[in-house]
């Protein structure tokens, strides 16, 4: 069984420019089972969208104990398979951005993803401001045994109508203060992020860039693609959780109609 800083280190090596880790991002112990399951699988990821949609709320109403619950039960699942588990903190919850970061480690994640759009102050927060939480990430990360610890750091810029190049000096920035890798958010708004866009800063990031692969509708970027582009780290986001509804609905439907399997 590895220890927690080897797989911190694990993840951290998984992340190369052309050659991305993919996440199957999970919500609950049944969806890593089954992620897990998959020899394909290098690492598992949570979705705050999907933790927050299985417990009855929307993705901006996700308070840190229900979060932590779910991280509980997916921990358990990536300890048993000795896999890496990284942790959507949405913001990181405000000012309990240490004791949030405490507790996912102590529930064995070795990384996390941190949005630079905080919920008490109604938008981005300050360029310094957000480098400086991703020094009081890794710090208690550190304190904790885990010092390799991986931070996907996320930008909202394009979500408030700022440009690809500030959502790339942003990105540079959290770099610079010790992210392994940058996620830049195009949002469902405005359609998510453009190829042209996807290639531009994946070239000013070195490579070291996020991007959600699009499976609930036709037309995004296929994985092949994402690999030449060169991009570390591709995830999916809640759009797991949503197919598996419509799987569920429709059986459903087909139970309550009488018919046969």
């Amino acid at each position: 069984m590895s220890s927690q800083n080897d797989l911190a280190q694990t993840l951290k090596a998984l992340h190369k420019p052309g050659d991305p880790i993919v996440l199957t991002n999970v919500w609950d112990a049944i969806s890593a089972r089954a992620v897990t399951s998959l020899p394909q699988t290098k690492a598992l990821a949570t979705a705050s969208y999907a933790v927050a949609a299985a417990a009855g709320l929307d993705d901006q109403d996700l308070t840190l104990d229900a979060n932590l619950r779910a991280v509980e039960a997916v921990a358990k699942v990536a300890k048993a398979s000795d896999k890496p588990l990284t942790v959507d903190l949405q913001d990181g919850f405000g000012d309990e951005l240490e004791g949030a970061v405490r507790s996912v480690v102590k529930l064995g994640a070795v990384g996390i993803n941190l949005e630079d759009f905080g919920r008490e102050v109604g938008g981005l927060y300050p360029v310094d401001v957000a480098q400086g939480r991703i020094r009081r990430a890794l710090a208690v990360a550190a304190e904790e045994g885990v010092p390799d610890f991986v931070i996907n750091a996320r930008t909202d810029a394009l979500l408030v109508g700022q440009s690809i190049d500030d959502a790339i000096a942003r990105g540079n920035a959290y770099l610079e203060a010790g992210a392994t890798n940058v996620f830049i958010w195009g949002g469902r708004e405005r359609g998510g992020t453009r190829t042209e866009e996807v290639v531009k800063a994946c070239e000013a990031l070195g490579g070291k860039l996020n991007v959600s692969l699009v499976r609930v509708k036709p037309g995004g970027l296929t994985l092949g693609e994402l690999r030449e582009i060169g991009v570390a780290r591709v995830s999916v986001g809640p759009q797991l959780m949503m197919r598996t509804v419509g799987a569920v609905g429709e059986e459903a439907r087909s139970i309550l109609n009488g018919e046969g399997v």
